[in-house]
């Protein structure tokens, strides 16, 4: 039997009802901060060697949520750390990429740590609290941090697929750039791109 046109109008006026509630609803995904145009072209200028092989995003990506374990105890989430530029990487144990990266992830720390600057290590999958501690000792590494992501989750949120995995984070708490695979990040260009982003006022 043909619906009437009252019947259809009636209908198509409930399906778009029904549309336009889901979208008044769904949680807004738009991530708003990042880098300025001026900023973004300094450190592209600045990309040579290894830091070829960071990809600046077009637009800032909001980062994880979900909770690290700390060596001392407790949990934290990234959100702790805006309003400083966050170098976060992410490793593991058994990553031996990461034996060689860590050293340089160290000597960074040393150089630029400080009120606006900090490397963040974080250790995702299963990773034996004690093997972490050795692994630190085993190459010398004592001013980062033993951060610990058991069951992945933080990893997962922030889509990272493989280690080592590094991240810039900026003071507003938003993803903008981001390394695949080990790389020289005490080299001159890396440690310029992190001054430039430390000095802007983005």
């Amino acid at each position: 039997m043909k619906m009437s046109r009252s019947k259809l109008v009636y209908t198509a006026l409930a399906a778009i009802a029904i549309i336009a509630g889901l979208f008044a609803f769904a949680p807004s995904t738009s991530v708003t901060g990042g880098l300025s145009e001026a900023t973004r072209a300094e450190v592209q200028a600045l990309q040579t060697g290894d830091m070829k092989k960071l990809v600046l995003y077009p637009a800032p990506q909001a980062v994880a949520t979900a909770p690290y374990t700390k060596p001392e105890g407790g949990t934290a989430t990234l959100a702790e750390h805006k309003g400083k530029i966050v170098l976060l990487n992410f490793w593991a144990t058994w990553c031996a990429p990461c034996r060689k990266e860590m050293p340089l992830l160290a000597e960074l720390q040393t150089e630029l740590g400080g009120e606006d600057f900090e490397v963040v290590t974080i250790a995702t999958g299963k990773n034996d609290p004690a093997a972490m501690a050795r692994f630190f000792s085993e190459i010398g590494v004592t001013n980062l941090p033993l951060h610990a992501d058991p069951k992945s989750a933080v990893a997962r949120e922030m889509g990272v697929l493989g280690l080592p995995a590094t991240i810039i984070i900026t003071r507003d708490g938003t993803e903008v750039a981001r390394l695949l695979g080990d790389a020289d990040w005490a080299s001159d260009s890396a440690k310029n791109i992190l001054k430039a982003l430390i000095a802007a006022n983005d």
